[in-house]
């Protein structure tokens, strides 16, 4: 192999996310997933550069022995010795970290106290990288968070209108997710659309089964949609996404369900879900949809009017508009809902290629506008190979 390679590990609660990455190429070498941590029958699964998988069951289920378990196949496949770094996701960087850092241990008691803001997310990251620095203890980590970009909202951005005493007591405040996301995009659309790198504004719609969107101006965030959690926002497969907080008030009194069962029942059991009673991933109801299904359909039909919605109002807060990107799964792969979305915003001037719509699926990237001076485009994200082209810069410098 001509370059390093860079771990990539993404740990939560019950699972772990892992690739190989090459500094050379976009494709992991190879990567996979462990499952079931914490509880019984955890698996391990690794898939090869050519798509071929292997699964082995772990003798024990914490992340610890999974990270064993890995390091003993990059062993015995001699590309432990090519790794330079181990880049590790974590979801809530608060207002703290601005940008991706070397772990040290005064970054992972940053993060523990962050764990506060993202209770489901924070602890699960910090297992990751504790036991990958207990194993590998002379290897550096580096720590990628979710919310970093959008350190470049401005305070009318990301304030919440209640009172500020909130926000300086309890760090209350809007920060986003799919940072790394928005951020490898916002570089790969410089050059896929040849936007000038000093005076440009795009739109992107990163939707998924968690979905947000992100104005960027000049290359830095200047708004989006998710806020304090990823609840807020999209409608996504089984969060509600924006909900009146007078609704939520009005069911706890009509059901006495207590605060903690119906955050859950926002989190996990709305969305698309709560709409089509059917399922929560878009390609079934769009299946739904074309044989009648109403709840189906209803589901698709808000999650567009939604879509738009804050399509129109990020536009808003760039200085001009230059394009409206599509990535994540449902973005990269459902011409359906890029066609839906692009109807509702003619008064934007937007119009589509549909037979160009059509064509992109499955990793292609592409423009997919008509005509008019706003292009849009769908252009994969790669999160990995940003956390990965992090990890490998940092620890350089190390």
């Amino acid at each position: 192999m001509s370059l390093a390679c860079v771990l990539v590990i993404n740990c939560g609660s019950s699972s772990m996310k892992f690739s190989v990455i090459p500094q050379d190429d976009d494709q992991p070498v190879l990567s996979g997933l462990a499952e079931r941590l914490g509880i019984d029958h955890a698996v391990i699964t690794f898939k090869d550069r050519d798509g071929n998988k292997t699964t082995v069951a772990l003798d024990q289920a914490s992340h610890e022995h999974a990270l064993s378990v890995l390091f003993a196949r990059l062993s015995a496949q001699r590309l432990l010795e090519t790794l330079c770094a181990i880049g590790h996701r974590v979801a809530h960087g608060g207002s703290d970290f601005k940008q991706s850092v070397l772990v040290t241990d005064e970054v992972i008691e940053r993060i523990r106290a962050l764990s506060a803001l993202a209770p489901l997310h924070n602890p699960a990251n910090l297992v990751g990288i504790e036991a990958a620095r207990a194993l590998l203890p002379a290897l550096p980590q580096v720590a990628v968070f979710d919310t970093a970009f959008h350190q470049t909202l401005s305070p009318a951005a990301y304030t919440y209108a209640i009172p500020l005493e909130y926000q300086l007591a309890y760090q209350v405040r809007r920060y986003g997710f799919h940072g790394t996301s928005h951020r490898y995009i916002a570089a790969e659309a410089l050059e896929t659309l040849d936007l000038d790198p000093a005076d440009h504004g795009i739109v992107i719609a990163h939707l998924g089964n968690g979905s947000s969107l992100c104005a960027v101006q000049n290359g830095e965030s200047v708004d989006t949609s998710m806020g304090m959690t990823p609840l807020e926002g999209l409608v996504m497969g089984t969060r509600c996404g924006d909900l009146d907080f007078g609704a939520a008030a009005y069911l706890a009194n009509c059901t006495g369900q207590p605060i903690d069962t119906l955050y859950k029942m926002v989190n996990n059991q709305s969305g698309l879900l709560g709409i089509s009673g059917l399922s929560s991933d878009c390609r079934t109801l769009q299946q739904a949809r074309d044989e009648g299904h109403e709840r189906a359909t209803l589901a698709i039909d808000v999650l567009v009017h939604r879509l738009a919605r804050h399509i129109g109002g990020h536009v808003a807060a760039l200085k001009r508009f230059d394009a409206l990107i599509f990535t994540g799964g449902i973005g990269e792969n459902s011409a359906l809902i890029r066609e839906l979305t692009v109807k509702r915003l003619q008064a934007l001037g937007l119009t589509l290629d549909d037979e160009r719509n059509q064509q992109l699926f499955g990793g292609r990237s592409g423009i997919i506008s008509g005509t008019g001076a706003t292009k849009i485009a769908v252009i994969p994200t790669n999160e990995e190979k940003m956390i990965a082209m992090d990890a490998a810069a940092i620890s350089c410098t190390a």
